[in-house]
């Protein structure tokens, strides 16, 4: 059992951190945790003590206390939606007596759970380090710095009396350093590794699935590629970056599966998985997936923007697939209504207009669990890839030429 807690910022109002909270209760979900309540205050800023003002603080902590005088299932872990720093975590801890997550150390617990090679492994246990280390001093608050006189004379001394708080902190951030060395030595082997197996893949043009997690890239990749790509309703069912080689008519190319982006993706999970996310800066043309029944798709869309900017990707071709058009809902919109069209109640055929308009040839909808319109996503990628391939290989085009539209798509 889990709470989740939120803050109403002037720079996150309450729909904003609605939408925020919906997420942390599905990581929450995927982490094998059930959310029972929320809470959420409006504040100007969170205290960089504490988070929350103390009477909120003192509301969650009578809320724990009498579900257990009610005789219900004690709440085991109060999950907040922003990091907190080891000054937070410490101060609620000792407020509220149960385990203290962020959404950062949640979103490493997945990572931890969902990483299936050695690389994903290495990649993980290198974030957790990275996110751990200037939070070890909340582990040894228990252990009281040692001090006192230096004997005769009643000096200042105090040589070799520090307390093995201290000690023990010392000696695990030596350990945590070292270790953190040694990951890092391995992922450099790992990049060394992958670039030669990139190498080695021939003049093939590559294309990376991209977008935010749970939008259906890896449906959609079992069904280009025909292969068995792990494809779970859970968040980040996919770590390890996955290549398929894909024959379109007599047109072949790579490609690759990557880990899902999330809103207030932690910075030090980017920095671990930099050999997972070379897939994304090497590809030649990114396919952006987008889960167009999710209330929020157009935030998701600037979200996985943002991020492929921050890793330098934002100028690389790039179209987007609108999946799940099957999920797709709105609220009809009465003839007699004055209501501006908004999101909400558009229909999916105006959607489609109102995109393709915007982005001309350069987005698709479809429906990878039903299979809804792969011919035409097939089309689409086999004259990008082309184009792509005459562009980089223009002495290869004549294995090409044989292509006639109406063919059937392999």
């Amino acid at each position: 059992m889990a709470v989740l807690v939120g803050l109403i910022t002037p720079q996150q109002n309450e729909q904003k951190t609605k939408e925020y909270l919906d997420e942390l209760a599905f990581l929450a979900d995927t982490a094998g945790a059930v959310a029972v309540r929320r809470f959420v205050q409006k504040v100007d800023g969170p205290n960089s003590v504490t988070y929350l003002g103390k009477g909120k603080l003192q509301e969650i902590k009578d809320y724990l206390q009498k579900r257990i005088d009610d005789g219900e299932e004690p709440v085991g872990m109060v999950i907040f939606d922003d990091e907190l720093s080891a000054k937070q975590l410490r101060s609620i801890e000792q407020v509220l007596q149960v385990k203290i997550l962020d959404r950062t150390s949640l979103i490493l617990d997945i990572f931890a759970m969902r990483a299936q090679t050695a690389s994903a492994k290495t990649q993980v246990e290198l974030a957790q380090y990275r996110y751990m280390l200037p939070r070890l001093q909340r582990l040894w608050t228990h252990l009281e710095r040692q001090g006192g006189g230096s004997g005769a004379g009643g000096g200042k001394g105090s040589v070799g009396l520090r307390g093995p708080g201290e000690t023990q902190l010392e000696m695990d951030r030596r350990i945590i350093l070292n270790r953190m060395s040694l990951l890092k030595r391995q992922l450099a082997d790992i990049d060394r590794q992958k670039s030669t197996q990139r190498k080695n893949r021939g003049r093939l043009i590559r294309v990376a699935l991209v977008g935010y997690t749970n939008v259906g890239k890896s449906t959609l990749m079992n069904l280009l590629a025909k292969s068995e790509v792990f494809a779970e309703n859970k968040l980040f069912a996919t770590l390890d970056t996955t290549v398929r080689k894909v024959i379109i008519s007599n047109l072949p190319f790579l490609l690759s599966d990557t880990v899902g982006f999330i809103r207030k993706l932690p910075t030090d999970l980017i920095d671990s998985f930099k050999s997972t996310l070379d897939e994304v800066r090497e590809a030649d043309l990114l396919v952006h997936v987008v889960d167009i029944s999710h209330p929020d798709f157009e935030e998701q869309i600037r979200v996985v923007e943002k991020t492929l900017a921050d890793l330098d990707c934002a100028e690389k071709p790039m179209f987007i697939v609108f999946n799940k058009i099957d999920a797709y809902s709105f609220v009809p919109k009465d003839a007699d209504d004055l209501t501006p069209r908004t999101k909400e109640n558009i229909t999916l055929e105006e959607l489609e207009q109102t995109w393709m308009a915007r982005m001309n040839d350069n987005c698709l909808f479809i429906s990878a669990v039903k299979k809804q319109n792969i011919d035409g996503l097939r089309e689409v990628l086999y004259k990008k890839v082309r184009e792509l391939h005459v562009q980089k290989y223009p002495y290869n085009d004549f294995l090409y030429q044989t292509y006639d539209e109406n063919e059937e798509t392999e």
